[in-house]
């Protein structure tokens, strides 16, 4: 997970992995010098009546990898690596700004995995350093969340949010173009 002398040729991919073996591929390829990510969340669980906190993939059975296409052999002969996520036979490239804001967002809000819903109001943040993100608003325990999905690999995950931060899409459509792309939800309703 190494993140200087970052070549120009360079493209973020995503590597489909087998089942729980994503940190350990991430380490895998960061001993072969690929840079990597694996966003992650942590979770308490109960093991032999004590609580332990475990840190757990944010989107299982993914690893992002920056690299050159022609080292995809290289990726796919790690153990665990199953494939390249593909689109019409061709390996899909993961944009960096979307990656820049996918790590901008997990360190400064708290994420959890979500399925996807399609119930809900569509929501624009419009202030923070996130103004313009889409999502749909869940209220859960009396709080709000927003659910956020990475279309290229059909997850989403849940931000907690102030109200006072929100805005319905319908209200903000016209004011302005919000932020659209791999982190926002067509899957949700969005056209």
């Amino acid at each position: 997970m190494k993140a200087d002398n970052v070549d120009i040729g360079e493209r973020w991919y995503i590597a489909y992995t087998l089942a729980r073996h994503e940190k350990s591929i991430a380490h895998r390829l960061s001993l072969e010098n690929m840079h990597c990510y694996v966003p992650l969340y942590s979770e308490t669980r109960m093991w032999r009546q004590r609580r332990v906190e475990v840190s757990l993939p944010l989107f299982p059975c993914y690893v992002f990898v920056r690299m050159r296409f022609e080292a995809r052999l290289r990726l796919l002969s790690v153990p665990g690596v199953v494939r390249l996520l593909t689109a019409s036979g061709s390996a899909i490239i993961f944009p960096d700004e979307e990656m820049d804001a996918l790590r901008s967002l997990l360190t400064k809000w708290k994420a959890t995995p979500c399925p996807f819903h399609s119930s809900g109001r569509r929501v624009r943040l419009k202030s923070g350093p996130f103004a313009g993100l889409e999502g749909t608003i869940l209220q859960r325990n009396g709080k709000r969340k927003l659910i956020v999905t990475l279309d290229l690999i059909a997850s989403a995950m849940l931000l907690d949010v102030d109200t006072e931060d929100t805005v319905l899409c319908h209200e903000a459509a016209s004011s302005s173009q919000g932020r659209r792309g791999a982190l926002v939800a067509d899957r949700l309703g969005l056209a």
